[in-house]
Formats: C-alpha cells, sequence, structure tokens
C-alpha cells in the first residue's frame, strides 16, 4: 500500500512535520510505502510547511504586552513570510479576548490563525497605517468577522456575554468587510489588514497548491490527514477539510482523525469512507490505540 502522511499540527503537542514522522513510523512498521507531507493552513507551522527559511528575528509585543522574539522567513522567491501566531500565539494559560495585539520587502505573505486576539485588528491598525509591500493574506478560516466572536471567541476565553459584546463591536466595522471570506482569520486580522489593500485567501488551499499536495495524494492508495481537534470548524477552511475534499475529488480514500472529536459522527462522516479506510489500516495490522 502507498500511504499519504498528511496531516496539520496538533497545537500544543505535535508539528505537523512531527505528526507525519509519527504516522509515517507506525505505517511503515506495517509495511506500507508511505510519504510525508505536512500541511498547514494558514495558521501557525505554515512558513515551515511552505519551506521559508528563518533569516532574522523580531522583537515584539505579545497580546498581553510581553516581549517575544517573531520570526522573520524568505521563501525561495524572495517572499518574505511572517506568521501572526509568531507574535501573539494563543495561550492555553492565559484566555483574555479583551487584549489588543500589537522593514522593507517586495512581496509580503501574511499567515493568519492560531492568536490569542480577538479585535478586529484594532492593535495592528494603531500602528500599522499602511503595508510596507504587495500582500497576500493566508486565513485560516473562511470566517467572516462577523462569524468570528461566536466560532472562535470560546476556544480563546470569552464568555456568553463577551461573545455578545464582541459581536456588538465587529457589527461596527465598514460594512465592506463584514461579509469578506477570512476576514474573521485570527481574531479579525483578516479584516485590519484588508481594510489597508491586502488579498484574503484561503491558507489551506494555498498550502495544497504549493505543496502538490493533489498530485501526490493522487499517487496513493490512502491518505491519512487530521489535526488536535477535529470539529466543524475542521470544514470551514482548515487543512485536515481541504485534504478529505480533494481526496474526495480524487476518488482517493482518506481517513480523518483527531486528537478530540467534537462533533463525532457528524464530524468523521464528512471524512470520505472512513470505514474503507480503517478497513486498510486493520488490513495493514496498524492499531489506533482505542481512539
Amino acid at each position: 500500500m502507498n500511504a499519504l502522511a498528511s496531516p496539520a499540527s496538533l497545537k500544543g503537542v505535535l508539528t505537523a512535520g512531527e505528526a507525519a514522522a509519527a504516522l509515517a513510523r507506525g505505517l511503515r512498521r506495517a509495511g506500507a510505502e508511505v510519504e510525508e507531507l505536512p500541511l498547514a493552513d494558514g495558521g501557525e507551522g505554515t512558513a515551515v510547511v511552505l519551506g521559508a527559511q528563518v533569516v532574522r528575528l523580531e522583537r515584539v509585543h505579545d497580546a498581553f504586552g510581553g516581549e517575544r522574539d517573531a520570526q522573520v522567513r524568505v521563501l525561495a522567491d524572495g517572499t518574505v513570510v511572517v506568521e501572526s501566531a509568531d507574535a501573539i500565539p494563543l495561550d492555553p494559560s492565559r484566555l483574555d479576548v479583551r487584549a489588543a495585539c500589537a522593514g522593507p520587502c517586495e512581496r509580503l505573505l501574511v499567515c493568519l490563525g492560531g492568536t490569542a486576539t480577538m479585535d478586529a485588528g484594532a492593535g495592528l491598525l494603531e500602528v500599522l497605517d499602511e503595508l510596507p509591500a504587495p500582500t497576500t493574506v493566508l486565513c485560516d478560516t473562511r470566517a467572516t468577522l462577523a462569524e468570528a466572536p461566536r466560532l472562535f471567541g470560546p476556544q480563546k476565553g470569552a464568555l456568553a456575554d463577551d461573545v455578545t459584546e464582541l459581536e456588538r463591536r465587529f457589527a461596527d466595522n465598514a460594512q465592506s468587510l463584514a461579509k469578506l471570506p477570512g476576514a474573521g482569520a485570527a481574531g479579525g486580522l483578516g479584516a485590519a489588514l484588508a481594510s489597508l489593500g491586502a488579498e484574503l485567501v484561503a491558507g489551506a488551499a494555498y498550502v495544497l497548491e504549493a505543496t502538490g499536495f493533489r498530485e501526490r495524494a493522487a499517487r496513493a492508495d490512502l491518505v491519512i490527514t487530521g489535526e488536535g481537534t477535529v470539529d466543524r470548524t475542521s470544514f470551514e477552511g482548515k487543512a485536515p477539510g481541504e485534504a478529505v475534499r480533494a481526496c474526495a475529488e480524487l476518488g482517493v480514500r482518506c481517513l480523518l482523525f483527531g486528537g478530540r472529536v467534537e462533533d463525532g459522527v457528524e464530524a468523521l462522516a464528512l471524512s470520505g469512507d472512513p470505514t474503507r479506510a480503517l478497513e486498510d489500516l486493520e488490513e495493514l495490522g496498524v492499531g489506533l490505540g482505542g481512539a
């Protein structure tokens, strides 16, 4: 059997590369031929998946005012790549959606996702009034600005009253951005960057295209993808959901796993043909350890 180990990261546990390597080790022990292709969707780890190299560190302030070093990377074609999660990462030990976030180049690629913020980019716009170069923004979700508080506020510590207040604040933003797909990425940083003239694109689709996912998946008998938490948002612009969709179009069996599956059967049912995929693993003698 030819398998493609193509997961996204498991936040706080494994990077996408580490998860792909772990899957590959297990499958190879069972006799499968395995290619590793870690995925990302605009969130943390996207720059590494795209092959960008670190060229320097920038001292920045995180969502709570603390200082940290954020990596600035460059692709082979000279495009500078920065990740919002490097500067304002989501810290499970500090959840407060009321916090605000805070070099010249020819092209700029900004990766959005995995941030602690939910401020519609207000902090960014306090310190940035124009973009340094033509900018493409990779969004880890297609959520609009209006949808972001309800979809992502709770995971960042928002209670019901906080979500209501955030929805009210976000409604005050420019109507031209209210329904823009991706504007809700990284707590609304997508909307802020769009207001400065950046182009918002679906991060997962961009990464799948850049890494040749479809061509590699088409050569496989089985594709295994997944992430830390699988829920309905996994199919709203996240890398595993896009991988599942691509495999369905190619007619390739795909198994979706999650460290936690919150929508249960509903989420799993969207993963192509999970029964056949599980049978493939059983034939290889690969156990799922009760997962």
